[in-house]
C-alpha cells in the first residue's frame, strides 16, 4: 500500500497572514496528506531546508505579500542546486494571470487563487503529488 504524500506548507517573506495557508493545510491533512507546516516568515532556504530534511514531494506556497515572482522563483532554484528537482512545488496567493503563466514556465506545478474551492486544492494535490516511498 502507497504512502501518503508528504508536502510542506510555508508563508515564505514578511506577509504575516496565515488563516488560508492554515486551512488549505487542514483541508489537505483531513484528505490523506501529511503535512508539515513550517509557520510564518520563512525564507526559501528555509522552506527548501525543511522539504529536503522532511523527504516531502511537494512544497505548497502561500504568498499575499506580491513577492511571487521572487518567492516561487527562489524555492525552484534551491531545489534545482540542491539536486531535488522531483520536489513539486505548487501553490496560490494574489498572483495576476500573467504570473500565473510565467510561474507555471519556470516550473510551478499549479497555483490556486483566492476563492478556490479547498475541495479542489486537495483534489488536485491527491491527483498529481505522488509519494516518493511508494512501491
Amino acid at each position: 500500500m502507497a504512502g501518503a504524500a508528504r508536502v510542506v506548507v510555508a508563508k515564505p517573506g514578511l506577509d504575516g497572514h496565515d488563516r488560508g495557508v492554515k486551512i488549505v493545510a487542514r483541508v489537505l491533512r483531513d484528505a490523506g496528506v501529511e503535512v508539515i507546516y513550517t509557520g510564518l516568515r520563512q525564507t526559501p532556504e528555509m522552506i527548501v531546508a525543511a522539504a529536503i530534511q522532511e523527504d516531502a514531494d511537494a512544497i505548497g506556497l502561500s504568498v499575499l505579500s506580491g513577492a511571487h515572482m521572487t518567492m516561487f522563483t527562489r524555492v525552484l532554484e534551491l531545489l534545482k542546486e540542491n539536486g531535488a528537482e522531483d520536489i513539486r512545488v505548487f501553490g496560490g496567493g494574489i498572483i495576476p494571470d500573467e504570473d500565473i503563466a510565467e510561474l507555471e514556465r519556470l516550473g510551478v506545478a499549479k497555483i490556486f487563487t483566492p476563492g478556490s474551492p479547498t475541495a479542489e486544492i486537495a483534489e488536485w494535490v491527491k491527483e498529481n503529488v505522488r509519494p516518493a516511498h511508494a512501491a
